[in-house]
């Protein structure tokens, strides 16, 4: 019987073939290149005139040979001598010119003078004729049978194989048909109950139809059973792991009545919303479970998101542990301890004269913090003074340890890999710590892990009473630049009315790269095809600052914020905004999470193109946050129709998270769920995809879960669990297990 870890060099392939699948498309099992998928279907086509043909068309034609010779080409440098021949057809409404590399003499043999064939290929003009190069080929007979073998020849659907230079789409699709009459007796990895009740065809009869379907119509229900077999794999490895992760120790932290939180509560000067409170109810219900919490905490910009997650903090303060919360920069990790402390006020000064009394203590964490202040902060994190700690990268150092960690929040958590986010997790000192991660707008393989049900999902659908709507605009600089001689105008006028504006940039510049460096609040994460701008480079903070003092906006108080300052001087910069002292502040994305001026009316940013959804919906964020409604100004110069334009379009269509995600899903995908890539380019999951999957993910997750309550250890049904082992070998279980 054959099986799908089986090595193709040991298997039906010759070895040469083998080596080339697996050095130039990583292909090594028998499974590999089984599940290697055509990209797309090609059909010859209808008959055509050889009077009509237009160059650069694939065609099929039905022709008689005129004639056929052959001729040497001389080598030259860098080719060989090649051996060739030409033929000319005709169908009576024109003729065609035929030309064939190497085998010349079988190619001469089969089309002789007189014979009737059907060609098939791509027209091209050579020396102004029209000509098929190295056209496939059928042979016809005379005897009147010639429509209906012409209709065939014709009809027949082409699987085109993503190639690589040496290993073409037709080399492959022969391969993969020498492993399809070898695998006919390989293991149904579904088990026959699962099969018969959703109706799904044998897993042998999918993997024919995907690669000889006879017509389109055979695909449907081929693609449905391939998907049903990595949805169901993948949600099988996920309901194991919801299941073990049950039986994990984590310390319940139910809060303590007329603790901090209470009191905090009481000097609310607003109402939560009811989505808050739900929310609230949620986590707190997640957090007295005995095991450790792992939710994803979703919502829009301005939504209230860091109010619940302190909320959720003081609970388990008040369960005498400590929360954590862990910021990508260093602004927004002095954002959120500067506004913690202002939301506690004397609930934060835990030890002091002027505290409450059941106060605890907010300690900061940065790298770039002075001696003393570290040693500060790192000995209320070991002691238990410091009941929150806010920091960035430097929490995960191995030097900083707690007295009792309970819970783990993660702000935009896509800033951080999986390794540092275990490495924080790693530091609880009784059983594992809960975890919240925030996020405004789910990168593709976070929603990705949301639906296919590795994540509890909260979400915050309901903007707090008073916080204004932010309306977006696509500013097409190059097409209309009197659009932004107009956007400059309404930053004026929101300056005049005593409001704040935002500008942002791509890049610092200075740099000797033209990036100036900086700290990662300085990226940018748009799709790497773009470069609407061609030769010119991304605008920089430095240069667009110098312009806007020197022109439109001259007598404006403008400054400079980018990850290459220095802390001080970042914040100092945000003190003055916020203090009103500074009118505009033009920036890289380093604002783009955490910083909150509510007179902060209007954005412009330059190059839009060159961000991805994410970053844009978070950096409009930063205006509208008080009563005053925020204007986002998308500048670009890339054309209308491309790519980068649809982006745009999409981010000023819709100011909810949930739904650009799922527009950057389509555009991006939704990366490796199970860790080889962070987005996009390269996914385990061949054909699953999940803009337009959710229904059979939905009832594979049912199926899934169904089936570890009966069988957790898969023994009931081996090619199950050696389909799981496939998917899921021992590097990527640690992955998951991780995230």
């Amino acid at each position: 019987m054959s099986t799908w870890d089986e090595p193709l060099r040991k298997g039906p392939l010759g070895g040469r073939t083998a080596k080339a699948l697996a050095d130039k498309l990583d292909l090594h099992t028998l499974g590999d290149l089984l599940r290697y998928y055509p990209r797309r279907y090609d059909r010859r086509g209808d008959l055509t005139d050889l009077a009509l043909l237009r160059e650069g068309e694939d065609v099929t034609v039905q022709a008689k040979v005129l004639d056929a010779r052959r001729k040497t080409v001389p080598a030259r440098q860098g080719r060989r001598r090649m051996d060739m021949m030409e033929a000319t057809v005709t169908d009576g409404t024109g003729r065609l010119h035929l030309t064939f590399f190497n085998r010349g003499s079988y190619h001469q043999n089969a089309l002789v003078p007189g014979r009737l064939a059907m060609f098939s290929g791509r027209v091209s003009t050579f020396k102004g004729r029209r000509q098929l190069d190295h056209p496939e080929y059928v042979l016809l007979d005379e005897d009147g049978s010639e429509g209906e073998a012409a209709r065939a020849y014709a009809d027949e659907v082409i699987p085109i194989y993503p190639a690589v230079k040496g290993l073409d789409s037709a080399t492959i699709a022969r391969s993969i048909g020498v492993a399809l009459d070898y695998a006919v007796d390989i293991p149904d990895p579904l088990p026959p109950r699962l099969r018969e009740e959703r109706g799904l065809l044998g897993v042998h009869e999918a993997l024919t139809r995907i690669h000889r379907p006879r017509d389109m119509d055979q695909l449907r229900p081929a693609r449905r059973r391939l998907k049903w077999d990595e949805a169901f794999v993948l949600q099988l490895a996920l309901a194991r792991r919801r299941r073990e992760s049950e039986d994990l120790p984590a310390r319940p932290r139910p809060g303590a009545e007329g603790g901090i939180l209470d009191a905090f509560d009481e000097r609310l000067p607003f109402t939560l919303t009811d989505g808050q409170r739900e929310v609230g109810d949620r986590l707190a219900e997640r957090l007295d479970a005995t095991h450790p919490m792992h939710c994803l905490l979703q919502g829009d910009v301005g939504a209230g998101k860091t109010l619940v997650a302190l909320r959720a903090m003081l609970r388990v303060v008040d369960s005498g542990g400590q929360a954590v919360m862990l910021a990508p920069t260093e602004v927004l990790a002095q954002q959120h301890h500067r506004s913690i402390g202002a939301m506690l006020g004397d609930l934060a000064r835990g030890g002091q004269i002027d505290g409450a009394e059941n106060a605890t203590r907010v300690a900061l964490l940065t790298g770039s913090m002075n001696a003393a202040s570290r040693r500060e902060a790192l000995l209320d994190a070991a002691s238990g003074a410091a009941g929150i700690v806010v920091g960035t990268h430097a929490l995960l150092q191995e030097h900083v340890s707690f007295a009792d960690l309970g819970l783990v929040v993660v702000d935009e958590q896509h800033r951080f890999g999986v390794e540092q986010r275990d490495a924080l997790r790693e530091k609880a000192t009784d059983g594992r710590p809960h975890v919240l991660v925030m996020t405004a707008t789910p990168i593709p393989r976070t929603v990705a892990m949301t639906v296919y049900g590795d994540l509890d999902v909260v979400a915050l659908t309901q903007l707090p009473q008073g916080r204004s709507p932010v309306s977006t605009h696509v500013v097409p600089a190059s097409e209309k630049p009197h659009y932004l001689a107009r956007a400059w105008e309404r930053i004026r006028e929101e300056v005049g009315r005593g409001h704040q504006a935002f500008v942002v940039c791509p890049r610092i510049g200075d740099g000797p790269d033209g990036s100036g460096g900086g700290e990662a609040g300085d990226e940018v994460d748009a799709p790497k095809e773009e470069g609407a701008q061609g030769a010119r480079p991304p605008l920089a903070v430095l240069d667009v600052l110098a312009r806007l003092k020197e022109g439109p906006l001259a007598d404006v108080r403008v400054e400079a914020l980018h990850g290459r300052m220095a802390p001080d001087d970042k914040d100092a910069v945000m003190r003055r905004l916020n203090a009103g002292e500074t009118d505009v502040v033009v920036s890289t994305t380093v604002i783009e999470v955490g910083v909150d001026v509510p007179n902060a009316t209007v954005m412009a940013i330059m190059d839009a193109d060159r961000f991805g959804i994410s970053q844009l919906h978070q950096l409009r964020g930063r205006v509208g946050r008080g009563r005053l409604p925020g204007l986002c100004l998308l500048v670009t110069d890339s054309e209308e129709g491309t790519p980068a334009r649809e982006r745009l379009a999409a981010v000023a269509s819709t100011t909810d998270g949930f739904e650009l995600s799922r527009a950057d899903l389509e555009m991006r995908r939704e990366g490796d769920v199970l860790g080889d890539a962070q987005s996009g380019n390269r996914s385990s999951l061949r054909m699953l995809t999940l803009a337009y999957d959710e229904e059979l993910i939905g009832q594979a997750r049912e199926e899934a879960t169904r089936h570890v309550a009966e069988d957790p250890a898969l023994e009931a049904y081996s090619p199950l669990a050696e389909a799981l082992a496939a998917l899921l070998p021992e590097e990527r279980a640690e992955y998951l297990d991780k995230t």
